[in-house]
């Protein structure tokens, strides 16, 4: 098989149980799954499929020379994400922790042909869906891991700062099992690029009004009967399609807002119309010199100055009203 990924180039892939598991039925859903929680058309920052990320952090794992395996379960990690991703945990989860995804992955593996194709190359489906022993695939905030590189990666490349992406995917080493970047300079490169995203795009006023207004559609869709939770196992398109046709004018209003290219927010911090908070990410790369490994805010005063007082804004929330 042949992949030719708009980060990576060209690339491969020989062993046949990551090509069955890249055809199989439960890794092909993926491609109606968008990354940033709905629709390309309903949002204002260029996306990229769930299956796109997915099979990115497969290569990520491969450049830094994890056997098949870990690739293996590189590719399965987010085969249990919904409809809408992380937007589902707004919906009928735990917004704070957004970990609907992580809890579902083994039940919905064990659904899949996924298993079926493990056990047939020797690989054992229990084992590869426990992603977090993977400590390439998987590390917790802020630490580097191959999931949080690929979707930074796609995003820097899309509009924070392509200029880096070719420097940063150069410079990535797998120093004794944790990921590194060669030198200091890549890894500030990247941290910075990162907290624009949080502050420019995750955490932002816009996407963050966007999330909360398809959350109270999909909510109220639910409330009506017009869609149920098995639906959310379909594609994007699925479910909104079905809110279109439930005749709910709460919901059609909300997804003629969310066609306008940008929404006109005006801040209000005292009585605010939306008054949310999303999630803080951040990073904190290693780096290796003369073989040693650095932690970039225990190195850069600045930088550890300039991540505090991102978590300081984040956490001021965002207090804004809709101007129609």
């Amino acid at each position: 098989m042949q992949i030719d990924d708009r980060i990576y180039g060209p690339v491969e892939i020989s062993e046949p149980v990551l090509t069955e598991l890249i055809e199989s039925p439960a890794i092909q859903r993926l491609k109606g799954i968008h990354q940033f929680g709905m629709p390309q058309r309903f949002y204002p920052y260029p996306g990229f499929s769930r299956y796109e990320h997915s099979v990115g952090v497969m290569l990520v794992l491969r450049k830094l020379g994890a056997d098949v395996e870990e690739q293996a379960a590189g590719l399965i990690h987010d085969v249990s994400h919904t409809a809408f991703s992380h937007l589902v945990d707004w919906v009928m989860g735990d917004r704070e922790k957004e970990d609907h995804q992580d809890k579902n992955l083994q039940r919905v593996v064990s659904l899949s042909t996924i298993p079926e194709i493990l056990h047939k190359h020797g690989l054992d489906s229990d084992k590869v869906t426990d992603v977090k022993q993977y400590g390439l695939l998987e590390r917790p905030a802020p630490y580097l891991c191959a999931d949080r590189i690929d979707y930074s990666l796609r995003e820097f490349h899309t509009w924070a700062d392509p200029k880096i992406v070719t420097q940063c995917i150069d410079d990535l080493v797998n120093h004794n099992g944790q990921i590194a970047f060669r030198n200091k300079d890549s890894a500030k490169k990247f941290a910075y690029a990162y907290a624009k995203c949080q502050k420019e795009h995750w955490g932002g006023a816009e996407c963050t009004v966007r999330w909360e207004l398809l959350a109270r559609a999909l909510k109220a869709g639910l409330s009506e009967g017009v869609v149920n939770p098995e639906d959310f196992y379909q594609k994007d398109e699925h479910l909104i399609a079905k809110l279109r046709d439930g005749g709910i004018d709460e919901v059609s209003k909300v997804l003629s807002i969310l066609e306008r290219p940008r929404l006109k927010l005006v801040e209000n911090r005292n009585n605010p119309q939306f008054d949310l908070r999303k999630k803080f990410r951040y990073i904190d790369p290693h780096y290796v010199v003369n073989g040693f490994i650095n932690t970039l805010s225990e190195s850069d005063s600045n930088y550890k100055s300039f991540l505090e007082e991102q978590r300081r804004i984040n956490e001021r929330g965002i207090k804004v009203d809709l101007i129609e």
